[in-house]
């Protein structure tokens, strides 16, 4: 049962992949690196807002993590980044619950480190069980993290991230969208390091558009 579940859950990171590298392919007969949002999405007032839609078990999302994470400190007040943990099926689910667990107990510094675990240290924390004994590992309270983990207040922001997913219309990770109105990533950028490229340049186009 537990085999069929990993199973499922890397077929569909590896469909999400091809969907990317196909997304990829038909952008390189054209110029353009990014592709437009429609209808465009609300953001917070005042900002411009960057979702990074990601998965702790896509390969490619850890290579362009820290990238993301650099580029962030050096952005002006007024954009924010932030981050979107995707679930294409049900199995994915306790990512997500991981992410924003770790998000509401101010352990942000542990996010980097979930990617290691996975991909390097080829660790399995994809169930709720091995995401709790990998929390305690870290440090953390085994009951506190618990009742976060399954807390409404998780359980809000995850309902708030798919429905982001369905607006933007996500079908693959990682995936940048910026200001509501533009998607960029490495598949449709040519690269990891262009699709950061790409990010900073339609952040300063979306800002010029409100001058």
């Amino acid at each position: 049962m537990i085999a069929s579940r990993f199973s499922s859950f890397f077929a569909v990171l590896l469909l999400a992949g091809a969907a990317l590298l196909a997304a990829g392919a038909s952008a390189q007969g054209t110029s353009a690196k990014f592709t437009e949002v429609k209808p465009p999405q609300p953001t917070e007032p005042g900002k411009v807002e960057v979702l990074e839609f990601f998965s702790y078990g896509c390969p490619h999302c850890a290579v362009l993590e820290p990238m993301v994470s650099e580029w962030a400190k050096k952005q002006p007040p007024d954009v924010v980044v932030r981050h979107v943990p995707v679930a294409f099926n049900a199995g994915m689910k306790p990512l997500q619950q991981l992410y924003y667990s770790l998000e509401s107990l101010n352990r942000q510094d542990l996010h980097p480190k979930v990617f290691a675990a996975i991909h390097q240290e080829k660790k399995k924390i994809f169930t709720k069980p091995a995401i709790v004994d990998w929390a305690v590992s870290q440090g953390l309270d085994r009951a506190k993290f618990e009742s976060m983990f399954d807390s409404f207040g998780v359980q809000s922001k995850i309902q708030r991230a798919n429905q982001l997913v369905q607006s933007y219309k996500i079908d693959g990770t990682p995936t940048l969208a910026v200001g509501g109105q533009y998607l960029t990533g490495p598949a449709t950028a040519g690269g990891y390091r262009e699709s950061i490229v790409e990010a900073d340049a339609l952040v300063k186009r979306v800002q010029a558009s409100r001058k």
